[in-house]
């Protein structure tokens, strides 16, 4: 790359891109010598961008938190609202945006200078949603669990189920998930040797281990269809399999992640797979999608309905009788 304010801006990205860079890396992706590399890493922190060098054969180059805000960005004043306004969005008060906040949560705090983040934290704890919906989770531990997911770095952490049950885990995690105001962290369980969802919510004292991890292959290229599948089924007492006769596109209007995953079968039909730990749940979901239907498991589930569409028909079939009188 010839072009040097064009190059500069190339690694700049990079460094807020990647937690650590080697010097042979960053030379291979900017396509110069470690010479010019040094140059141009001179370059930033005369104009002010905190790049920090450790030598040796581990070392590399990260882009650090300094004492000034790097120039050409943003000011305090700029910097303050805006994390602040990706905090709240984070929190999930901001519906459709929260995983673009996270994102981008991570980058600003990584150089966000400490008095202003003290300023930060200040207007975070002493300002109160008038409602919150479901429960909630710290921007700053969303914020370290996106760092390493970036930085495809080891996690601990300690867990409680919905049960209440306590467990310590060592995970590599790899994405951050938002399903229905709730947040998800999908990792690999390095104990139990598979692939695993968090609620972010329950899990405490997370911290990173500092150890790399090389990426596994996603069980599935769309992780969010994956983790809405999982925490559907993972814990529910049935699950139920049902033929919508609607097209697909016009059943996601009106299905919610938590009801299940859609599979087109043709253009007039789609299968359904969801799952609850009640049947009158299951049976309230399907119906109130207004569409014609057909239960293939569970039998407990055939059953109920059933049984429920005889009461049903029951409540209109009898003779209409005068309605007593209520006192108003």
């Amino acid at each position: 790359m010839a072009n040097t304010p064009l190059r500069m801006l190339r690694l700049l990205s990079l460094l807020q891109n990647c937690r650590n860079w080697s010097g042979p890396e960053l030379s291979e992706r900017l396509e110069v010598s470690p010479r010019t590399l040094r140059r141009d890493i001179d370059r930033l922190r005369e104009l002010g961008y905190p790049v920090h060098a450790t030598p040796g054969a581990h070392g590399g180059y990260r882009l650090e938190a300094g004492t000034a805000l790097p120039p050409l960005l943003l000011d305090g004043e700029e910097a303050v609202a805006i994390a602040i306004s990706l905090r709240t969005a984070a929190g999930g008060t901001v519906a459709d945006i929260e995983e673009t906040s996270v994102r981008a949560l991570a980058k600003l705090e990584q150089v966000l200078p400490g008095h202003l983040r003290r300023r930060v934290n200040a207007l975070q704890n002493y300002t109160v949603p008038l409602i919150a919906n479901g429960p909630t989770v710290d921007p700053e531990v969303l914020t370290l669990l996106a760092q390493a997911c970036r930085d495809r770095e080891r996690l601990r952490f300690a867990y409680s189920t919905r049960e209440g049950a306590e467990s310590n885990r060592h995970v590599e995690p790899y994405r951050l998930v938002n399903v229905a105001r709730k947040w998800y962290l999908m990792c690999w369980d390095l104990k139990r040797e598979d692939w695993r969802t968090f609620r972010v919510d329950r899990l405490s004292s997370p911290y990173a281990t500092g150890e790399r991890f090389k990426p596994r292959e996603l069980p599935s290229d769309d992780v969010a269809a994956y983790v809405a599948e999982s925490i559907t089924t993972s814990l529910a007492r049935y699950r139920a399999l049902v033929t919508l006769h609607a097209p697909v596109s016009v059943v996601a209007e009106r299905i919610r992640p938590r009801d299940g995953i859609l599979t087109v079968v043709d253009d007039k039909t789609c299968m359904l797979r969801t799952a609850a730990d009640s049947l009158q749940w299951l049976a309230l979901t399907i119906g109130m999608f207004d569409i014609e239907f057909e239960v293939h498991e569970p039998p407990e589930l055939k059953e109920y309905v059933l049984e429920l569409s005889a009461r049903l028909g029951r409540a209109v079939a009898a003779p209409a009788e005068p309605a007593p009188p209520v006192p108003w």
